[in-house]
């Protein structure tokens, strides 16, 4: 698709913006960012943790992912009770948090959350659905269920449709999928392209004053049209401008 005068100038503006945040030093202690837990670990299990905790303040989050012991996604059901039973993060109380590492640490006997996606994702190339296997795996493996649970792990989507933007799932597929400076790619076998932006308040708000967004509902409707708007900017590398949009609303 040909881009007007008005877009090949915001095209130009994101991607040096793009370019200026990939960078070793764009994550640090001064600009602190979830990732730079996971990159400690550099293993996918541990990244959604980092993950699906990434909710709040940028601090508090980093502050809680710093006091979770990561090795206890590998230790059994007495241990990770004994090693967690006084945690808590916002929704989630100790009970919460005992029983998603009890889910990861059985999934992880099991296989790659890469495997496990790729049996939703690869039928239509579709990331939502790759997120709603891994979703139903956590399901079926624990049957455990409580308001901060479910808030935790999410919903299952309907294509494009959902009350949530899926964010949290949608930043680790980022984390997971591509590679450079900033994200891991750690996984195999799903294509960048398909990739939806991880919609955040931040983005939200740039996406709409950048004219880039129309829809006001902050849902995953309004993450696909993003997505597709910056994907007439790079086909093959949509979600290639999350990172700068993010930290351009941060710091606006």
């Amino acid at each position: 698709m040909q881009l007007n005068k008005k877009e090949s100038l915001l095209k130009a503006r994101l991607e040096k913006e793009a370019a200026f945040r990939n960078n070793a030093n764009a994550v640090s202690e001064e600009k602190l960012d979830p990732i730079l837990i996971a990159k400690l670990y550099n293993e996918e299990y541990t990244s959604l943790v980092c993950a699906l905790f990434a909710y709040g303040k940028v601090e508090s989050i980093v502050k809680f992912l710093r006091s979770l012991d990561m090795a206890l996604l590998d230790a059994d059901e007495a241990l990770i009770r004994e090693k967690l039973h006084a945690h808590y993060y916002r929704f989630q109380n100790s009970e919460d948090i005992v029983q998603f590492f009890i889910t990861l640490s059985k999934l992880k006997k099991e296989g790659s959350l890469n495997s496990f996606f790729l049996q939703g994702y690869t039928e239509e190339n579709c990331v939502i659905a790759g997120v709603n296997a891994l979703i139903e795996k956590m399901q079926q493996i624990n049957g455990y269920k409580s308001r901060g649970y479910d808030f935790l792990i999410g919903k299952i989507s309907f294509k494009r449709k959902g009350s949530g933007a899926l964010k949290r799932w949608h930043m680790y597929l980022r984390w997971m999928v591509r590679h450079d400076r900033i994200d891991m790619g750690l996984w195999r076998g799903v294509d960048k392209k398909d990739l939806i932006l991880p919609l955040d308040t931040h983005t939200f708000n740039m996406g709409h004053r950048l004219g880039l967004l129309k829809r006001k509902s902050y849902d995953l409707e309004a993450a696909w049209e993003l997505t597709q708007k910056l994907r007439s900017f790079d086909k093959d590398d949509p979600v290639k401008y999350d990172f700068a949009l993010y930290r351009l609303g941060q710091e606006s």
